[in-house]
């Protein structure tokens, strides 16, 4: 190969990069966070015996599901405006479609944990006389909780790959960044080495984290 690398280009634009590791890391920590509670809502509400209340949110999660994130970020973004006249800043869609994205398979963790616990001590804990809170505090959710944990951390990975679909409506994160310093320094290869590079180093830590908790508590 002839191709001479160089990436003492790439090394000035280091606080470009830099900004768009911030972006990157609060989305992560806010649509995970968003995602977390909508996914437990979500789970609780299908967990109920009114058909009413699960059926149609049940169909909701699978349309969310079964479509491309991407696809979903393009809709918020262009298409909610036509359809219903709201105007969403770049990062306001991209909060929403990633937070709603996330939080259907966050309560998808979450209800396979509700349905992994044997039916016996749901039927103890009412034996028992606990209230439906009392019950879900004390006796259900510790359980959960210890095994949710692994799948959580895995889907937060996810998460944090999924921010990088937010440059296509010009939010300005890692991937956003490294396409501006790309342009400026005709120099992609080195640049986009560059973005995998720090994706690696961010992911890696937390990918082995998820390892580690699934062993500990398996």
């Amino acid at each position: 190969m002839s191709y001479q690398w160089d990436f003492g280009l790439v090394w000035h634009y280091a606080p470009l990069l830099g900004t768009g590791i911030e972006y990157t890391l609060g989305l992560t920590v806010v649509t995970s966070v968003i995602g977390m509670v909508i996914g437990t809502c979500l789970a609780l509400c299908q967990q109920s015996r009114m058909w009413f209340i699960s059926v149609p949110l049940g169909m909701v999660s699978e349309v969310f599901r079964c479509t491309p994130s991407l696809v979903q970020l393009i809709w918020c973004y262009y298409a909610l405006p036509i359809v219903l006249g709201i105007t969403l800043s770049p990062m306001s869609a991209a909060l929403l479609a990633l937070s709603i994205y996330g939080g259907v398979f966050y309560g998808e963790i979450f209800r396979a944990g509700l349905r992994s616990i044997d039916p016996g001590q749901w039927d103890g804990a009412r034996a028992l006389g606990m209230t439906s809170w009392t019950m879900m505090r004390r006796v259900i959710l510790p359980q959960v909780l210890r095994r949710m944990v692994g799948p959580m951390v895995s889907q937060t990975v996810l998460q944090l790959k999924n921010t990088s679909l937010v440059s296509v409506v010009t939010v300005p994160d890692l991937v956003y960044q490294g396409q501006m310093v790309a342009s400026a320094t005709y120099r992609p290869l080195e640049v986009y080495t560059t973005i995998a590079i720090l994706y690696f180093l961010i992911l890696f830590p937390l990918t082995q984290l998820s390892r580690l908790l699934e062993r500990r508590w398996a």
